[in-house]
């Protein structure tokens, strides 16, 4: 299933009512047990999709938004296994994805399959797919074989560790750049102060928030900002001109994802906490 998706400007955005925010910027109900869901939004021509595959393995599917002989015909895309171990099958070869392990698949990549290991807990593969104008090769990235980057301090409450595991340097993509961030215990707070990236849109993707518990995710002009709350494994879409902060109620992680005309990473407008409203 593929649903259309575009996004207002910063101006209608700041005067939007919160279910208007919430059915334009956020994505719930991605992951379905024995389901391909996949959602695409205008900006940058994003696809973000779950997979869940319990006892039967499930083929990506194309559809009538993209106008593709196949998935990956024009596009390129990143997978991250945010449940248990499993396997995807690419251009006739297995790939093993365990817990936050990464797979990127170019353009012209054909027979795209998920499985899961164990149909009781099943694999929960995350994709994020962005139109490519070269063919890369497919390639496997262990989340274990990634170093982290820690950020951040215990006094401002947002301890963390971004991990970097498609991105120049050592995945050769068209755009697309994706990564994992997981807060430390204690901490609740991600990317503040808050920035925009106008040369490239963004996607976060909110896991490991207990049932129970929340992410307040903020968006908007710097000097107009809304929140959205945010349950376990909802998506968030961030335009370019939007910062894009959360507070959790408690510590999370969640996966990062951009597409756009800059692939580098440091390319931020600072919004400075003084200067938000």
């Amino acid at each position: 299933m593929i649903t259309l998706h575009d996004s207002f400007y910063p101006t209608i955005a700041g005067a939007a009512a919160p279910e208007d925010l919430r059915k334009e910027f956020l994505v719930p109900g991605l992951f379905q047990a024995g389901e391909v869901r996949l959602h695409y939004w205008g900006t940058d021509r994003t696809v973000l999709g779950g997979i869940v595959p319990t006892a039967h393995s499930l083929t990506l599917p194309s559809g009538d938004a993209l106008r593709s002989d196949y998935f990956l015909q024009r596009r390129e895309a990143g997978i991250v296994n945010l449940g248990g171990p499993g396997k995807v099958l690419a251009d006739g070869k297995q790939y093993s994805l365990g817990e936050l392990d990464a797979l990127y698949l170019g353009r012209g990549s054909r027979d795209i399959a998920f499985s899961s290991d164990s149909p009781e807990k099943p694999a929960h593969y995350y994709l994020l797919s962005y139109p490519a104008h070269f063919s890369h090769p497919i390639r496997r990235i262990g989340f274990s074989d990634v170093k982290g980057e820690n950020l951040g301090t215990r006094e401002a409450c947002n301890e963390r560790t971004l991990y970097k595991l498609i991105h120049p340097g050592e995945v050769a993509t068209c755009q697309l750049v994706m990564g994992v961030t997981c807060l430390h215990a204690g901490s609740v707070w991600n990317t503040m102060p808050p920035h925009t990236h106008l040369r490239r849109s963004e996607v976060y993707l909110y896991s490991d928030v207990p049932q129970d518990q929340a992410v307040f995710h903020f968006m908007g002009a710097p000097t107009a900002t809304r929140h959205l709350i945010v349950r376990n494994l909802e998506a968030v879409l961030s335009p370019p001109w939007s910062i894009h902060s959360g507070v959790g109620t408690r510590n999370y992680r969640f996966v990062w994802g951009m597409g756009g005309e800059n692939q580098e990473f440091s390319d931020m407008d600072a919004a400075p906490v003084s200067a938000l409203r």
